[in-house]
């Protein structure tokens, strides 16, 4: 493992230019980012955006067809073997052997890295605790439930202590509690300095772990930003106005807004800056004023609006 690579350089994945096509199918259109030590990266995009390929590229599971991939600025190609050593990948899809215990698909795992048995089995028995499977050790892994099987395909990508975690759909299929169990687990690990690149459906997943966010379509980056930033960007704002009394035609002097009558309520479609101003002319208007919201878009929102726009 090149370790100068690793303490010279901050970036943990650098893809520069990346294509791939599957016979006609082109699905991954040139794209470029990098991904910086210690975040936690959001890959987000529609089933067929392009996720999965990306994170085959990145992992050796695929061959692509043109550009540049660095992990710790050693090639995914020509340091096939470096590269790969700096990865755990937690695949979406359960790729286990259905013949071995829980114990025995860490040592199998840690094979592939070279760690001492004894060593497998002592770092084996950390995860299994942390993760709270540790109970089911001796067990067969067709006897495990789904959770114990998304739990122990996270665990035995930390086998050899990776400097990058990527996640295809880690919580996929798993109930509420389990779900925030994990998160937990994921703070954790990034915290103590693990990168993470993490691709979900769940929108409320990037929105709680992530510190920056793509957004894939078609094979396309429509979207590359700090969360926060990326919100603060792109997220609507809409005043809502419930009145006394039902309206039915709006008032001549509200109608310079972007606004519709719904109810009692109005829903004026403006920056929320703009409600001193709405304010003053409901008043002028002999309007009565029951309650004032503001609502903001989620993340999710603004998922959903930029994949439609960019169709």
């Amino acid at each position: 493992m090149s370790s100068l690579n690793f303490m010279s350089n901050d970036i943990a994945i650098s893809i520069k230019n990346l294509a791939k096509k599957y016979n006609d199918l082109e699905a991954v259109k040139n794209i470029s980012f990098d991904i910086k030590q210690g975040e936690f990266f959001g890959f987000l995009g529609p089933n067929g955006a392009g996720k999965t390929t990306t994170i085959n590229a990145i992992t050796g599971v695929a061959n692509f067809d043109s550009g540049k991939i660095e992990v710790f600025s050693n090639d995914v190609v020509k340091d096939y073997r470096e590269a790969r050593n700096f990865i755990g990948l937690a695949p979406q899809e359960f790729n286990f052997d259905p013949f071995l215990t829980v114990l025995e698909t860490f040592i199998y795992q840690g094979g592939y890295y070279g760690i001492p048995k004894k060593l497998c089995i002592k770092r084996a028995k950390e995860l299994m605790k942390l993760f709270g499977i540790y109970e089911k050790k001796n067990s067969n892994i067709r006897t495990l439930s789904g959770g114990f099987k998304r739990r122990l395909i996270i665990a035995r990508a930390l086998i050899h202590k990776p400097k990058i975690l990527i996640l295809d759909e880690p919580t996929a299929g798993v109930d509420v509690e389990l779900r925030h169990h994990l998160w937990n687990l994921l703070k954790k690990l990034n915290k103590k300095g693990t990168t993470i690149f993490l691709t979900t459906h769940y929108i409320e997943e990037v929105e709680k772990l992530c510190d920056r966010v793509c957004i894939l379509n078609k094979g396309k980056i429509i979207e590359i930003d700090d969360k926060k930033q990326l919100i603060k960007r792109l997220a609507k704002s809409q005043i809502i106005i419930e009145l006394k009394d039902k309206l039915k035609v709006l008032p001549e002097n509200l109608k310079k807004y972007n606004s519709k009558i719904y109810g009692k309520n109005i829903i004026f479609l403006e920056d929320k800056v703009k409600i001193n101003g709405i304010l003053k002319d409901i008043e002028k208007s002999n309007l009565e004023i029951a309650d004032v919201s503001i609502e903001s878009s989620s993340l999710e929102d603004i998922f959903i609006d930029m994949v439609k726009k960019n169709g």
